[in-house]
């Protein structure tokens, strides 16, 4: 039996028509052809697709193992900075508890006499305020931030109530307050230089208004009175009205 042919005749407007002929066979063969080719096309395709999006999540893996990895270099300097923090822990411990046992000590009272303020030095007005203001170092628990919401205009220094609070210099006592919503009881000291000191959160205070100070005078005991949460010295020192950082002027013994 003859194979049946698909016969195209073309008949050209100027020239003589030609015949073609292709039979039903031969376009069963090209159909298959093009039906294994647009299979193997589409699966290069589908494949192409599927190693780039791997190859997507393998960056993306990279990504996390780097991150990783920089998160576990960070482990010892975290411990480092644990260990730190649990140091200062124990020094504020033992700040507060007199023999390390976390319980209250007695509250310490000056001896007869302490407030007669007589270790003051002879300097007279005009210097720097560069006195430790404290007879103990204590222990700085926030220090002067100028900007943003948690802005602190000085140091606050930790220290057991009833420690001696002395003049960074001498000076003109401008300003004692005994109740004050934020500051307790405090004393401000001008020193006819451009420089002022505060002295914030006293429990007692021992100088009057327009009392003339010597460096390194006792002027009050620390406490916890006004805005605060444990026993500490607020001190301030301003410079013609703007805040100066203190540590740039006194030295921590």
């Amino acid at each position: 039996m003859t194979d049946p042919v698909l016969r195209i005749v073309v008949v050209p407007a100027t020239k003589q028509s030609r015949t073609y002929e292709v039979s039903y066979r031969r376009l069963r063969l090209l159909r298959g052809l093009g039906v294994v080719v647009g299979t193997v096309t589409a699966f290069m395709i589908a494949t192409y697709a599927y190693m780039v999006s791997r190859h997507s999540h393998m960056l993306e893996l990279e990504a996390q193992v780097a991150l990783m990895r920089a998160e576990q270099e960070r482990i010892p300097a975290l411990l480092r900075r644990l260990g730190t923090v649990e140091s200062q822990y124990a020094d504020i411990r033992n700040l507060f508890d007199g023999d390390g046992s976390g319980a209250p000590s007695e509250l310490w009272l000056p001896p007869p006499g302490a407030l007669n303020r007589s270790s003051g030095t002879d300097e007279g007005r005009g210097g720097q305020p560069d006195g430790w203001p404290l007879t103990e170092p204590g222990f700085i628990t926030r220090r002067l931030l100028a900007d943003g919401e948690q802005a602190h205009p000085g140091l606050d220094i930790a220290i057991p109530t009833g420690s001696y609070i002395r003049a960074a210099a001498a000076g003109r006592v401008v300003e004692v307050g005994e109740a004050d919503s934020i500051f307790g009881k405090y004393v401000r000291i001008d020193h006819e230089n451009g420089y002022v000191t505060l002295y914030a959160h006293a429990s007692h205070t021992s100088v009057q208004l327009g009392e003339e100070v010597r460096k390194s005078e006792v002027i009050a005991l620390s406490g916890s009175t006004g805005e605060s949460t444990a026993p500490h010295l607020h001190f301030e020192i301003l410079l013609e009205g703007e805040t100066v950082d203190p540590l740039e002027l006194v030295t921590q013994p």
